[in-house]
């Protein structure tokens, strides 16, 4: 009798390729479709820049000017696209010098994966020339941090830094290379990693939360929703909308926020916080039941929280759980994916139409428009005001520029006073506050979103610690738009010490430079303006160009941004003069 044997079918043996280190990095960037990073070459991560020099048919690298150039830049290009900016720097002052930005990524839940070299493994601890121990410096400000020491480690630690950064609340991570490790060798395979044992990117909702928050919601009277810029990262615009539009609650913004709803849409009630808008500052401490939807009760917004919405039934959306009942004591906390939850909730939602509450933001925002938003967009007086620049911007641009702004007076006028009619579009450096992160993140804006125009909007002060960047838009050629509000002063702080401090403006006056000849010499288009009746055509030429263009506006030197809520006052006490 013949015997019949079953013939194993054999086992596909999976294929790798003995590469180094250094080309892993590559070819692990390639896999998580980064095809674009801003970066500066140094001798710790030269390996990886040799190896990026053979792949620049495939991989597009932005030589910056200064390494936090190079991650602002990541930081816009991020926040336009939605994609993980990706850095590259080498040991020490090279890695160092992307600790602001990343701080700053962490604060405003920017997806960032900075790779960064380090001394050989064998000098580590030594105090190496240019060795820093940068895990050490940047965990506190970093999602995830590692350490590569063996090139066969490099895959799995990329891998897991592109996952963590875009998954659940977004945010930087960093992966520092030792030099041996990229010259190293190893068969590389690489598997895209999809969850991290003890890491719930996105939490479980309660149902019965749904339920709760629901019923609250139909029984309020006067209820207000403050969003931020959780909407955004969640891409839960329409949403968003259906739930606000169904509802009939009045909506107010966080400078996060902005842009998630466009502005003069019927239930955009305009800014909270210290320079917000009269109504929603005001209306907070009288509404009944305040939702708040992907925001973190920043300071800024609060005021004084002893005072803070004392009234109300708070109903908190959010992704982080650590950031329920930090600063404001939640009735109903609804956590997990808001593009999920506001789309579960809507069954649940009565439609309703709130009258007489909406009428009350309408009559305060009468009271703010002719104390202090006519004067500042229609001014009587001679100097120019850094709103008018802002309605001429308008203009030209119908509400679908992509503004990017810096940080103090000319920030909060950009943000009240820039209308929008798309998602993505307001790119400010919102929880850390970084002078000079307006014109590398214009750059990296831009290229996150090419059929755009992107304004920079950006101070005097905090142009000059950046304004080496316009290198790096003179050798790509990226057609940003850069408007400099020159006041000659530190303006936020000289306010402050005006209203506070009795006038003693104690170093914040600025002798600036000659901008417009700084500007030539990195041969961009440049204007200056310095009366009303040349500034509409100045900004429809820039606008209309079709290069990088540099404008500069002589504004009065001593305007103020009103409405302002004090340091430590309640939102209550907002002042419009």
């Amino acid at each position: 009798m013949e015997v019949q044997t079953q013939v194993k079918p054999q086992e596909k043996k999976e294929v790798t390729q003995r590469i180094t280190g250094a080309e892993a990095v590559i070819k692990c960037l390639l896999a998580e479709g980064a095809d674009l990073v801003y970066g500066y070459p140094g001798g710790a991560i030269m390996p990886v820049y040799d190896e990026l020099y053979k792949f620049q048919d495939q991989i597009h690298h932005v030589l910056a000017r200064h390494e936090q150039g190079a991650i602002h830049a990541a930081q816009g290009f991020a926040r336009t696209s939605g994609k993980v900016g990706v850095t590259l720097a080498t040991s020490g002052p090279g890695a160092t010098n992307l600790v602001t930005g990343i701080a700053d990524a962490q604060i405003d839940s920017t997806p960032l994966v900075c790779i960064t070299g380090q001394v050989g493994s064998h000098l580590l601890g030594s105090d190496a020339f240019q060795e820093t121990d940068i895990v050490g410096i940047s965990m506190p400000v970093t999602k995830w941090n590692c350490q590569v020491t063996k090139a066969e480690d490099i895959p799995e630690a990329i891998a897991k830094a592109f996952y963590i950064a875009r998954s659940g609340r977004p945010g930087p991570v960093l992966v520092d290379i030792t030099k041996d490790a990229q010259f190293g060798e190893l068969d590389f395979k690489y598997t895209k990693c999809k969850g991290v044992r003890s890491y719930t990117p996105v939490p479980k909702t309660d149902p019965e939360s749904l339920i709760k928050a629901a019923a609250l919601i139909n029984e309020a009277k006067k209820p207000l929703i403050v969003f931020g810029q959780g909407v955004i990262l969640g891409e839960a615009e329409e949403e968003f909308k259906a739930f606000i539009e169904k509802a009939g609650i009045p909506a107010a913004w966080t400078i996060l926020g902005l842009s998630a709803l466009p502005t003069k849409h019927p239930l955009n009630v305009g800014m909270v916080g210290m320079h917000g808008n009269y109504a929603p500052n005001k209306l907070t401490n009288e509404c009944d039941v305040l939702i708040a939807i992907g925001m973190r009760f920043d300071d800024r917004v609060t005021g004084n929280l002893e005072t803070y919405a004392k009234q109300a039934k708070v109903i908190h959306f959010e992704i982080d759980p650590a950031e329920i009942d930090k600063n404001v004591k939640t009735e109903v906390a609804v956590l997990g994916d808001v593009k999920e939850t506001l789309n579960d909730i809507l069954p649940f939602i009565q439609q309703d139409q709130y009258e007489n509450w909406l009428k009350e933001f309408k009559e305060l925002d009468t009271v703010e428009f002719e104390k202090v938003i006519k004067n500042e967009l229609y001014p009587q007086k001679e100097g120019l005001s850094m709103g008018e620049v802002l309605k001429y911007i308008n203009q030209e641009t119908q509400g679908d520029a992509v503004i990017v702004s810096d940080v103090g007076q000319h920030q909060m006028m950009a943000c009240r006073y820039a209308e929008f009619t798309k998602s993505k579009s307001n790119i400010t450096s919102g929880g850390l506050g970084t002078m000079g992160f307006a014109l590398p993140a214009a750059i990296g804006a831009k290229m996150g979103a090419p059929d755009r125009e992107v304004v920079a909007i950006i101070g005097d002060g905090g142009y000059q610690m950046t304004i080496q960047e316009l290198g790096t838009i003179f050798q790509t050629q990226i057609p940003v738009k850069i408007v400099v509000l020159n006041n000659e002063f530190l303006g936020m702080v000289r306010q402050w010490q005006q209203l506070f401090f009795d006038k003693r403006y104690a170093s914040t006056e600025m002798v600036n430079p000659d901008f417009i000849t700084i500007a030539k010499g990195y041969h961009l288009k440049a204007n200056r303006v310095t009366k009303r009746e040349n500034l509409a055509k100045a900004v429809k030429e820039m606008i209309q160009s079709p290069e990088p263009y540099f404008l500069e506006v002589c504004v009065e030197k001593e305007n103020n941004v009103f409405p302002m809520i004090p340091t430590g006052a309640s939102v209550s006490d907002v002042r419009l003069s």
